[in-house]
């Protein structure tokens, strides 16, 4: 597998640096997320060797046995999926960004479940961009009054946005949807405050993402291959 999830990486990067390119951003411009939800430990280990270092979990407690399995390697580790309250203590002690706060609740409970020895939680706020019934994020008109609320939060360090939109028809209609998010976090920027992390794009979309903005991809299928 070693060389695969190598190969398989190296390809990625290529297609970041390509798609930055063609739009004239800079060399470094976008990070890439290896999303390694459901690939065991060995996996992560095989990409950390090929110069990887941030991984995205969406199952908590499987990312908690990773992280315990992987203790030997320096890696940061973002919580990409839901949070429910009763996964707040587990975020907060052993995550170090999460992209997925949707509501004040749960980033209240992460900032006082932070513990005090550990830097601030790194955060991103994931907006419903294009109104998906089954879809968590906070609704675009909603966004500004959550931001400015967790940013007042002693130990959570608010970064930007994430969203997860629905797959369109065309090229140009995904970029139109990364569009609008891109515009509500320029919108932001403009009432004063301070993102630079704009997490959008996947394996399927990551070009047109990067096309409109994105600094952040989370790709799992085209680097560890289907979900087992």
């Amino acid at each position: 597998m070693s060389n695969q999830v190598s190969d398989k990486l190296q390809h990625v990067r290529q297609r970041i640096e390509l798609a930055a390119e063609s739009v004239g951003r800079p060399a470094g411009a976008v990070k890439l997320l290896a999303v390694s939800k459901t690939m065991p430990a060995q996996a992560v280990r095989e990409a950390y060797a090929a110069g990887q270092l941030a991984f995205g979990e969406n199952y908590i407690q499987e990312a908690v046995d990773k992280m315990a399995a992987l203790s030997d390697l320096t890696l940061e580790w973002h919580c990409i999926g839901p949070v429910q309250s009763n996964k707040t203590q587990q975020v907060a002690s052993n995550f170090d960004w999460v992209h997925s706060i949707d509501r004040l609740k749960i980033a209240e409970r992460l900032s006082a479940q932070r513990p005090a020895h550990l830097p601030p939680l790194q955060v991103c706020i994931q907006v419903n961009i294009d109104g998906g019934v089954n879809k968590s994020g906070v609704a675009p008109q909603d966004l500004l009054a959550l931001a400015q609320a967790v940013k007042k939060l002693p130990h959570l360090q608010l970064r930007g946005l994430m969203t997860i939109p629905e797959p369109a028809e065309t090229d140009a209609a995904t970029r139109a949807v990364h569009r609008q998010t891109k515009e509500l976090f320029d919108s932001l920027n403009a009432a004063g405050l301070s993102l630079d992390t704009l997490s959008m794009g996947m394996t399927a979309d990551l070009e047109a993402a990067i096309a409109e903005g994105s600094n952040c991809v989370r790709v799992g299928t085209a680097i560890f291959g289907s979900r087992q």
